[in-house]
């Protein structure tokens, strides 16, 4: 039996492509390459909804996956002129942590980016 209970991938990127982060239709797409791209089963649909206001406003995305889930919400308007995502990828099953910042450059071209990784403990 092992000591941990899962990995966790929080990406904290600036100055996504607007037109990549306020399209639902993209959104979408990226969640269901993402799943593909680090081998994980999804659980359903993504639920992707853009809501909120002033610079909270956004799309957030939840796709459940059978180890748990892939959550973020993308930030149209930070409060000074630029775009951010906030991306959490979790799961019992190990993933690679390139291939999901890959993903997230093809589909919301470059970004300045803070990883954080941890490997959760039972």
């Amino acid at each position: 039996m092992s000591n941990y209970w899962g990995y966790h991938l929080a990406v904290d990127a600036a100055g996504p492509k607007l037109e990549a982060i306020s399209s639902i239709a993209n959104v979408t797409e990226f969640a269901k390459d993402l799943v593909k791209r680090i081998d994980m089963v999804a659980f359903g649909e993504p639920q992707v909804v853009s809501f909120g206001s002033g610079n909270k406003a956004g799309i957030t995305l939840v796709q459940l996956i059978e180890t748990s889930n892939i959550c973020c919400h993308y930030v149209e308007d930070d409060g000074n002129g630029g775009t951010a995502f906030y991306l959490d990828v979790f799961s019992c099953k190990t993933f690679d942590n390139d291939v999901v910042l890959k993903c997230c450059e093809d589909y919301f071209g470059k970004t300045s980016n803070r990883i954080h990784y941890f490997v959760r403990q039972a």
